[in-house]
């Protein structure tokens, strides 16, 4: 990976629906070269997937909660029961197997208080795999992103070249 391919990455970071022509600018090559160097990087799985990034606020979604679950047993049963819970709710954004105390880290977005309470107590605490709960309600986002670091790529670029 050298510089250009590392502009590519991070001007499609910024904004993915570039036109090949704006992102050629942006990364200081030909329109097909540019080309050729965003599909090698689709091919090789750098570049993962392109999407709307839709305001959770605008869609009335108004509360975001942070939930550590432990888990009723340690067994590889109950951690698939447990994955298949996850993947069965809409409401959870992101989810994490941990070290430390809590077995998962859970992010999840609801519309209200409400609505959280109904899903922990209905779907979590009801569900045979998990023990435990403890939920952290967001007051604030501080940052949110998606943008991933590239200034270890630019240093590895610098060195191989």
């Amino acid at each position: 990976m050298d510089i250009f391919d590392i502009r590519i990455l991070s001007a499609l970071q910024d904004d993915g629906r570039l036109t090949n022509a704006e992102l050629a600018e942006k990364a200081g090559l030909s329109a097909s070269q540019c080309s050729r160097r965003r599909m090698a990087l689709e091919d090789a799985g750098v570049i993962a997937s392109y999407r709307a990034v839709l305001s959770p606020e605008a869609l009335g979604l108004d509360v975001l909660v942070f939930v550590q679950v432990t888990l009723a047993t340690h067994s590889p049963d109950n951690a698939a029961r447990f994955l298949a819970l996850v993947a069965s709710l809409d409401e959870v954004q992101e989810a994490y197997s941990l070290t430390g105390e809590a077995d998962y880290l859970v992010k999840l977005t609801v519309p209200t208080l409400k609505d959280l309470a109904r899903l922990l107590s209905e779907a979590f605490l009801a569900h045979p795999s998990v023990a435990h709960l403890r939920s952290s309600i967001v007051l604030d986002r501080l940052k949110q992103s998606a943008r991933l670091p590239l200034a270890h790529l630019r240093r590895s670029s610098r060195t191989e070249g």
